[in-house]
């Protein structure tokens, strides 16, 4: 019985250390006494079962010769009924203390992952560029395309998101009837203004660098380089994805609008393994 109370009071310990600090942690946390309790949670629940291991389970049988001592049918019926009742009430109890210590252990080391806060949904496969929003400068202004410079690149941004690092977007004016773009993005280009995701897809550096006689731009990180004319597709250094364009179109005040997102999420490509579209 003094195994039994051991066991039960370890399995006790475990399980109040665990709802402590719970407790604790919802109550803000202090990182001391969180250690504190959790070393009481583990090691109340290892005691119990240590104890029950080495003073409940079953040991080996040794027999002692000796006379016989038999003792009348009805004292037998009733010691068997009471151990058996015994028995099984302590083993019934014990195990529930057991899966509550382990339940309770298992809800206070989950708990934490709340500090990871809410799932990011599809906030990593969209930016701040919707239908109709305007083209806008670094300081906000908005872009006539009339205003835009063959061979010049500026950094743009959706009107109200100036500076968003997911929304920058190089712009430029390039040759309409040199582009070799893919038919589904007819009228992306209004007046050869083209527009693609400053975020390299190799590893999320900025592209900065525009060779305007080679229609190229370049990413000087790891020298990615991507063919402005052609959708911007890689055609030198470690990047394996276009950059995504821009749909542009004008507004009736001759300014540049967005005509929605990019074609693709911006940046590295990991978004073709969470979406199953590749493996690289």
């Amino acid at each position: 019985m003094r195994g039994v109370r051991g066991i039960a009071a370890g399995f006790v310990v475990s399980i109040a250390a665990s709802v402590a600090l719970m407790v604790l942690y919802a109550l803000g946390g202090q990182a001391q006494l969180e250690g504190v309790l959790l070393a009481l949670a583990l090691g109340g629940l290892g005691t119990g079962i240590v104890l029950w291991a080495t003073d409940l389970l079953d040991e080996p049988e040794l027999v002692e010769e000796r006379e016989p001592l038999p003792s009348a049918p009805e004292e037998r019926r009733e010691a068997s009924e009471a151990l058996g009742a015994g028995a099984v009430t302590r083993r019934a109890m014990l195990v529930r203390l057991v899966g509550g210590a382990v339940g309770a252990l298992a809800a206070a080391l989950a708990i934490p992952s709340l500090s990871l806060g809410p799932r990011p949904g599809e906030d990593l496969f969209r930016t701040g560029w919707t239908r109709g929003a305007r083209v806008v400068g670094d300081g906000g202004e908005p872009i006539a395309a009339a205003d835009v410079e063959p061979g010049s690149v500026a950094t743009v941004f959706p009107e109200g998101r100036a500076g968003s690092a997911d929304s920058q977007a190089l712009l430029m004016r390039v040759d309409e009837a040199s582009l070799r773009l893919p038919a589904e993005r007819a009228g992306w280009t209004p007046g050869g203004c083209v527009a693609y995701s400053k975020v390299c897809t190799h590893a999320g550096c900025p592209v900065g660098l525009y060779r305007a006689e080679a229609q190229q731009l370049l990413c000087p990180c790891h020298q990615s380089t991507f063919d402005v004319l052609r959708g911007a597709v890689p055609v030198f250094g470690p990047a394996a994805r276009a950059l995504p364009q821009l749909p542009l179109g004008v507004d009736s005040e001759g300014f540049l609008v967005a005509g929605g997102d990019f074609s693709e999420p911006v940046g590295p490509s990991f978004w073709n393994l969470t979406s199953g579209e590749g493996s690289g």
